[in-house]
């Protein structure tokens, strides 16, 4: 069993499920196919699973390393944004979204994704390479953000909390009477579903 799924938390564990999308972070695997960095690159994109029958061998020497999440919600949730190639249309509405949803940064639809990479890795990881968490009131937070709930990833719709796991989503529960939460979802990227952005969710 390979280490090549990613938690909410951008954690890359070990599991038997199967995820639906695919994830790139850069080369960041050994030639025994053992994780040895959490990342290689800024670019932290999500592909879909089959894109003009290519084939690829996972883990392969020296090429990017595949990852694997349950569910978009997931992979934004790690700090993962649509790839440009497989996923152009998703890529450039996301990008119209993050833009609508980020106008303090000045961005605009000729600004290189480079950039906007750039503010997500900040977002998503801590200076010791540990998952960068903020609070915000839970009732303002649009549906497909992460938040930890009971010490545990929960998925935010439609007025509940589903707690992750690497096979899928527990039962809805009701949110609690707390107003702050830890968010999960780098907050550039809740903005973005905030103006439109509708990850698909389990």
């Amino acid at each position: 069993m390979l280490q090549n799924r990613v938690d909410p938390f951008g954690q890359i564990i070990k599991t038997p499920e199967r995820g639906k999308w695919l994830g790139n972070r850069g080369v960041i695997h050994n030639g025994d196919k053992e994780i040895v960095r959490p990342y290689k690159v800024k670019a932290w994109i999500s592909c879909v699973l089959e894109f003009r029958g290519r084939h690829r061998e996972v883990m392969m020497p020296n090429r990017w390393t595949e990852l694997f999440f349950f569910d978009e919600a997931t992979a934004f949730s790690a700090g993962h944004r649509p790839c440009f190639q497989c996923r152009y249309k998703a890529h450039i509405h996301f990008k119209e979204t993050w833009l609508k949803g980020n106008p303090q940064f000045g961005f605009t639809m000729k600004t290189p994704v480079a950039d906007i990479d750039a503010i997500i890795h900040r977002e998503r990881m801590a200076a010791d390479k540990s998952k960068h968490t903020y609070e915000a009131n839970l009732r303002d937070l649009p549906d497909g953000v992460f938040v930890i709930f009971n010490n545990a990833p929960h998925l935010v719709n439609a007025g509940k909390l589903y707690r992750w796991s690497p096979a899928g989503y527990a039962q809805p529960g009701d949110f609690p009477e707390t107003e702050k939460i830890t968010v999960l979802t780098p907050q550039s990227i809740v903005n973005a579903f905030s103006a439109g952005y509708i990850p698909q969710m389990g």
